[in-house]
């Protein structure tokens, strides 16, 4: 066998990438396309009392201006739509930012200009955009998507009256905005009552039932095509600005490409919602926890009641007998938010923070306090984890960090004109699971086909599931070829909650060993084969493809030999379902403070995890790295401005909405793996892994900046103002 998996193995798409011959949605050609730019509202609440469009479609190359008026009627009420309601069908105004209009035009310039001639008229009324301002009108939203907002365990009030030692942490985050280096873009193209998409989109099959239904077709006569993503952090899903294009191709009669503005994705496409917390432990002198309260208030649009920055952890990551969670909404006059890599992360901040301010009060430390509330069971039906190694990860990355050398006393470590700190945090993300089919065939050539309507956001899945289909079939890498991004394939989910791996590498596994097994059955029935009445329990299949007989090496075929005799390909489907779960590590953060500029650097970074079995250690340790970066930008930079007068967005731009740069990130970031298989996974062992090593880096630095200075921040984003004495 080839033994792929758990090696260093290269991205079998990164010389397309780095040649520029991967096409991502905006660079399909479509033959006689138009282009689109979109008019958006220029106030947060209110009524469009009028549209003056003459102007516009006067401007040269203008096809269509279109408006609420000659928008087709579209239904998004029973599909997955998070904004509540479908874009363009009336005059109501809920946030700044919002589609009123759209150019369809020869060329995207020509489109802008003609844009920027639309005039709107509004009855505008006085917004509500910041939960300061509306922290009294907080309540209890209902389940969303089956997932209480209210959880209860045991009895919090008596473990906090009964706890030797109590802390009360309140912790504030602002909004946060995705951004990925891909803009959001969609080509609409119709042929008759079909629709073909080319879409930057994280789930094509769930895109494809969204639209149609949002304009009432079976959805077998819609297409949605995505082979590439340059980033989607769980933003690139369907938002108006697809509907509308879909809209205006069938109203102009032409396929129409629409490609947002940087600034339009500010008000278009999500974000992570601002949010406060405040988190009360108890504990008794020994450590272990009595009591944990965690309360949330999120941000929340007028048109929705979901709540995307889930307290998992709180109630599940450690032992506890007495818990009370509950998750509070505050409806504003904002955009729809939406999941944000990582939705655990949030929480986990509060919790992290609460959690290292009892190990001080404690005079413990905060790695032991950890081991001593580490949950050998699930914390809420009592069965064993399955695998559950964070036990493992604290003392690994504790380990190579040098944790034992940390003083326990704050702000007594000086280098120069800097405090140094250290600071830890534990890391946890809920994967997902859904259901996926996956395809591969052996052509008559011996060479090899894996589909599958999966996604890859860059995280590494065209590689994982070459690897796992080379490796059953016994084949090298440069013999086979893995097509994603396109619901003509079998069918499979989001690529979100780090669902990947779990959901399609069982599939893909199946799906390639039933083919082995079929031409292995066609080689031992065919007299011309030289393993013809070889029983096919003994056939082994190497490395580069050949079959043999385990006990006569000279009897041998190929598979381009069996199929080719055979004179048709070898295709084989599979569906093996998968349950969600979670993943855990531990990571550890040295920071420097400028004691008299209040300037914090992350200087070293040591991450523990168990991923379950490692598939990919390159992909793998690459995931780590852009996770704690992107903690770090959470932590120190990232912050949307919204003015709370008019509700819009101040900074929508990389100019200064601060994302971290290379200058940034640590000279070292050292990512270590248990690399032990989760013996409850379908997926050769592995769990779902991607957004877990963001989750404990916004804590773990705000622990070490109190260790480096003794100052406890807790107000995100730490920024030098804050720390300076």
């Amino acid at each position: 066998m080839s033994r792929l998996m758990g090696r260093d193995v290269a991205r079998v798409d990164g010389r397309a990438k780095v040649t520029g011959a991967a096409r991502y949605t905006a660079d399909q050609p479509v033959e006689g396309v138009l282009h689109g730019f979109l008019v958006l509202s220029t106030i947060a609440r209110g009524e469009v009392t009028g549209i003056d469009v003459a102007e516009a479609r006067a401007c040269p190359g203008v096809v269509g201006v279109y408006t609420h008026r000659e928008m087709p009627r579209l239904d998004v009420s029973e599909s997955f739509y998070l904004k509540g309601y479908a874009p363009m069908q009336d005059t109501r105004v809920r946030h700044t930012g919002e589609p009123v209009a759209i150019v369809v035009a020869a060329t995207w310039e020509q489109a802008r200009d003609a844009a920027g001639r639309v005039g709107v008229r509004y009855r505008a009324e006085a917004p509500t955009v910041a939960i300061a301002d509306a922290l009294d009108e907080a309540y209890l939203p209902p389940p969303w998507q089956g997932e209480p907002n209210e959880i209860s365990r045991g009895d919090a009030d008596a473990g906090l009256a009964a706890a030797a030692i109590r802390v009360d942490v309140s912790c504030t985050a602002p909004t946060h905005h995705h951004n990925p280096i891909e803009p959001h873009a969609a080509t609409a193209v119709w042929d008759g009552d079909r629709l073909t998409l080319f879409e930057t989109s994280q789930g094509v099959v769930v895109g494809r039932e969204t639209v149609a239904a949002a304009f009432g077709l079976p959805p077998e006569n819609v297409r949605v095509i995505c082979p590439y993503l340059g980033g989607g952090f769980g933003s690139k899903i369907t938002w108006p600005h697809t509907l509308i294009a879909a809209a205006a191709a069938r109203l102009a009669g032409q396929p129409v490409k629409l490609v947002l503005p940087r600034a339009q994705m500010y008000t278009l496409t999500g974000h992570r919602s601002e949010f406060h917390q405040r988190v009360r432990l108890g504990a008794g002198r020994d450590g272990r926890l009595t009591a944990i309260v965690h309360t949330t208030t999120a941000q929340q649009s007028r048109t929705d009641e979901a709540i995307f920055n889930s307290s998992i952890a709180s109630h599940t990551l450690y032992a506890c007998r007495n818990v009370h969670i509950r998750q509070e909404a505050v409806r504003l006059d904002m955009p729809t938010a939406c999941w944000m890599r990582s939705p655990d992360l949030a929480a986990q901040f509060g919790l992290e923070t609460a959690l290292d301010e009892l190990s001080h009060e404690l005079g413990m430390d905060p790695v032991e306090v950890r081991l001593r509330n580490h949950a050998e069971v699930h914390q809420h039906t009592g069965e064993p984890f399955t695998g559950n190694r964070l036990d493992e990860c604290y003392r690994m990355g504790a380990s190579a960090f040098g944790w034992h050398r940390r003083s326990r006393r704050p702000g007594v470590t000086r280098d120069g004109d800097e405090y140094v700190g250290w600071g830890m945090a534990t890391e946890t993300h809920t994967f997902g699971a859904f259901p996926a089919s996956a395809r591969v065939t052996i052509g008559t050539d011996g060479r090899v086909q894996v589909g599958v309507a999966t996604q890859d956001l860059g995280t590494g899945t065209y590689t994982v599931l070459s690897q796992a289909a080379a490796d059953a079939l016994g084949v090298p890498l440069d013999s086979l070829t893995t097509t994603i991004g396109d619901t003509a394939l079998p069918p499979a989910g989001i690529s979100a909650v780090s669902s990947t791996v779990p959901s399609v590498i069982p599939s893909v596994d199946r799906a390639a060993r039933g083919a082995r097994d079929a031409v292995i059955r066609l080689a031992v029935a065919d007299r011309r084969s030289p393993l013809h009445g070889v029983p096919p329990r003994r056939v082994r299949v190497t490395g580069r493809g050949r079959l043999a007989d385990a006990e006569n090496r000279s009897r041998s075929d190929t598979y381009g030999d069996v199929v080719g005799r055979h004179g048709r390909p070898v295709e084989v489907t599979a569906n093996v379902p998968n349950q969600p779960g979670h993943t855990y590590g531990a990571v550890f953060v040295e920071v420097r403070v400028h004691r008299r500029y209040g300037r914090v650097r992350v200087t070293r970074v040591v991450g523990a995890y168990d991923p379950g079995r490692v598939l990919n250690r390159r992909t793998l340790r690459s995931q780590v790295i852009g996770g704690v970066t992107w903690g770090i930008g959470y932590a120190l930079m990232e912050h949307t401005m919204t003015d709370r007068a008019t509700g819009r967005v101040i900074n929508p731009n990389l100019s200064t909405y601060l994302v971290p740069v290379c200058a940034d990130a640590p000279p070292s970031i050292e990512a270590l793996f248990v690399d032990k298989p989760d013996p409850g996974s379908t997926a050769l062992g592995a769990k779902g892994f991607g957004e877990t090593p963001i989750t404990g880096v916004p804590a773990a630095i705000g622990n070490a900046i109190f260790h480096a200075t003794g100052r406890r921040l807790r107000d995100l984003p730490f920024t030098q103002d804050k720390l300076l004495l």
